[in-house]
């Protein structure tokens, strides 16, 4: 079954926008009538970069594609990474290549007409644990809005989150760490202010009262500060006894990872930015996480996943695969979720409906905290293409993000 057509996608999402302004899905098609679906999730670093992301695309499949095996996604992979990379990947490309090797990996779990988890070895559980950020769906104003109370308001934090557990949900995440040193020109890694400290405190501690011991509680940071404020912002706010701290500082330091992971009784997740089972053994081999966080939008995709979660089994560290994005990248981690024997917890744009249904043909099933595991073959989800074309979009302003 040979490799025919690609169509390519960049999605607008309506507001709040949660998963994401912009969608990247692609559309790969065969000989035989079958069709697979893919999506790339390096967002925010394609913002304004729409047009290339398709040229992109096309470019990748009329080059290295086109009339190849549909059924041998990790040979195209291999293929892809080592003439696209040259063996030494970068974010953008290693997602685009992501976006690839899902689409193909649903062209095989339809042509075999089962999910594709059993093509991996078949199923470990039905149903997949999932958190959320703590949004707060009645603010106007976008995602910005949305998400204000992670770093402003404590008592509306206690409130949203005792809400979110009440819904179902057993773990959330949110940012203590003010985001606005972006917003005065510096860029991180940077240190925080004594307040700064006090308020994450206070805001952690909040969660806690309002939760009690129904949700673990989980700390992102998006790697902004230094790896000395990680060490003290973990010292004041590990009593609360917080699941993760996420990626405490940048990414690319894997020894600086590893020492923050050794100075704290908070477990450290990381890996959202990473590719490649390469980087994620460089990660392990310094003890720098317990809870391994990749994107099936980025880090490779389904083929590239299965081998971190086989490295990350061999280290006793549990997968907690990352999303930011739309609904394909979102049923690609499914299917690993549902196979490896050390998955943790599956991230959720909330429930894993809101925009999602827009554009999907059969929406997910989120029950009591869980996304229930299809038996659809492939991924298990289609898109509507009608709906696609009329959501296409470009970048506008990233202030009104």
């Amino acid at each position: 079954m040979k490799l025919t057509n690609v169509k390519s996608y960049v999605i607008k999402t309506d507001a709040p926008h949660l998963g994401g302004l912009l969608w990247y899905f692609v559309k790969l098609e065969t000989d035989e009538g079958y069709e697979g679906w893919g999506e790339t999730a390096v967002l925010s670093t394609l913002m304004g970069l729409e047009d290339g992301y398709e040229a992109m695309v096309r470019g990748v499949f009329d080059t290295h594609l086109k009339g190849e095996d549909a059924l041998g996604p990790e040979t195209i992979y291999n293929k892809l990474y080592t003439s696209l990379t040259a063996r030494h990947p970068d974010y953008v490309m290693q997602g685009i290549i992501s976006a690839f090797d899902i689409a193909l990996w649903d062209i095989c779990g339809k042509f075999y007409k089962t999910p594709v988890y059993n093509l991996l070895g078949g199923k470990c559980r039905d149903r997949i644990r999932t958190y959320t950020y703590i949004y707060d769906l009645e603010a106007q104003g976008g995602l910005r809005a949305a998400a204000g109370s992670w770093t402003t308001d404590p008592d509306r934090l206690a409130v949203l989150a005792a809400g979110l557990v009440d819904e179902g949900f057993t773990a959330l995440k949110f940012d203590p760490v003010p985001q606005q040193k972006l917003k005065q020109g510096m860029r991180p890694p940077f240190e925080l202010s004594l307040a700064e400290y006090e308020h994450a405190d206070k805001a952690v501690g909040a969660i806690r009262d309002a939760v009690g011991n129904r949700a673990d509680i989980l700390i992102g940071t998006h790697g902004q500060i230094t790896p000395s404020a990680a060490r003290r912002l973990a010292a004041r706010i590990e009593h609360h006894d917080p699941l993760w701290l996420e990626e405490p500082c940048p990414p690319e330091n894997y020894q600086q990872m590893g020492r923050i992971a050794q100075s704290t009784t908070i477990p450290v997740a990381t890996g959202e930015r990473l590719v490649t089972p390469y980087e994620f053994q460089n990660l392990f081999a310094e003890g720098a996480c317990a809870f391994a966080q990749p994107d099936l939008g980025s880090c490779g995709g389904i083929t590239a996943c299965k081998k971190i979660s086989n490295i990350a089994e061999a280290n006793y560290v549990l997968m907690a695969p990352h999303v930011w994005g739309g609904p394909v990248i979102t049923a690609a981690a499914l299917q690993i979720d549902a196979n490896v024997p050390n998955f943790l917890i599956q991230e959720s744009i909330y429930k894993s409906r809101g925009f999602f249904d827009e554009i999907v043909k059969e929406p997910f099933e989120w029950e009591s905290g869980d996304l229930i595991v299809s038996d659809r073959p492939g991924i298990g989800i289609e898109l509507d293409e009608d709906k696609l074309e009329g959501y296409r979009g470009r970048f506008v302003d990233f202030a009104t993000y």
